[in-house]
């Protein structure tokens, strides 16, 4: 099917961008397209004028500052699996980055896009709010910023005002916390049935831990009854298996033609506990 008649722009900066969203109240912003283009074509939206920013170079920028690195919103998933400043400091988001749908898509998909579509099933913004990341916002009012866990306010919803931009993500740095990721995916295609990301921060025993979810609401969520069950506790295969039971508390996901809501809860709490145990570097266990 092919798109409804649209006007379409393309700024030379990131101002004009942002006057241009302001100015038309249907209006929305076009980097890679890969999720958006499709959402047209079946006419499950619309929109009066396609904003194009894929070209924008304040976007496209990977920026390390000691540990911690700035990824432009622009950034394809392509150069998020090749960057050298990210696998040094953040190789979690390479590794993602490397795995997500196919090559054809990592070298259109953009990190800001996949953010900002907000679909429950994406694959960044629950590895951005385990990760503590902070949102780089640009508008008609100047620059503000957010943390990831405020960013996301309902599927395909977020904090972004009319006329704003996500410009960068700023990944801080872990400062010697490991990270795990993990997803089951919806037999072989791209989107998933349950993710989990975790950074865990331990020294014999759990020290701190964060724990987010994808797939089971309409934003990321925190397991924070599988946190407070591991904290101060030996992550050991066995306490983390008990401990990850927890992380469907108080969960009610709905219900579709791939799962029931009763089995992506238990698949999340599964990939929950297999996410903690990569990111404190203990071995799978049976079950």
């Amino acid at each position: 099917m092919l798109l409804a008649a649209t006007d379409y722009v393309r700024p030379d900066s990131l101002q004009e961008a942002c006057e241009l969203l302001a100015s038309t109240a249907n209006s929305r912003p076009l980097a890679g397209g890969q999720s958006l283009l499709n959402v047209l074509k079946h006419r499950a939206a619309s929109v009066d004028l396609l904003v194009d920013i894929s070209r924008l170079e304040e976007l496209r920028s990977i920026d390390a500052g000691g540990d911690a690195v700035t990824v432009g919103a622009g950034v394809t998933y392509a150069e998020l699996e090749h960057s050298d400043a990210l696998r040094a400091s953040h190789p979690v988001v390479s590794e993602v980055a490397s795995v997500t749908v196919d090559r054809q898509v990592r070298n259109r998909g953009t990190f800001g896009g996949n953010i900002c579509f907000a679909d429950p099933a994406s694959n960044f913004p629950p590895l951005v709010v385990a990760l503590g990341a902070t949102m780089n916002i640009t508008g008609p009012g100047g620059e503000r910023t957010l943390p990831a866990e405020e960013f996301f306010s309902g599927a395909h919803r977020t904090a972004l005002e009319p006329g704003e931009l996500l410009r960068s993500v700023t990944l801080p740095a872990l400062g010697g916390a490991g990270t795990g990721y993990r997803s089951l995916p919806i037999a072989r295609e791209s989107w998933a049935l349950a993710r989990a990301a975790a950074v865990v921060r331990s020294n014999g025993t759990i020290e701190d831990i964060r724990v987010v979810l994808g797939c089971v609401a309409g934003t990321p969520v925190r397991a924070t009854a599988m946190e407070d069950k591991l904290r101060g506790e030996k992550p050991s295969p066995d306490a983390i298996k008990s401990a990850a039971a927890a992380a469907g508390e108080g969960l009610q996901p709905p219900s579709d033609s791939h799962a029931s809501g009763g089995y992506r809860r238990d698949m999340a709490c599964v990939m929950a506990g297999r996410a903690v145990l990569s990111a404190t570097g203990g071995s799978q266990p049976d079950g």
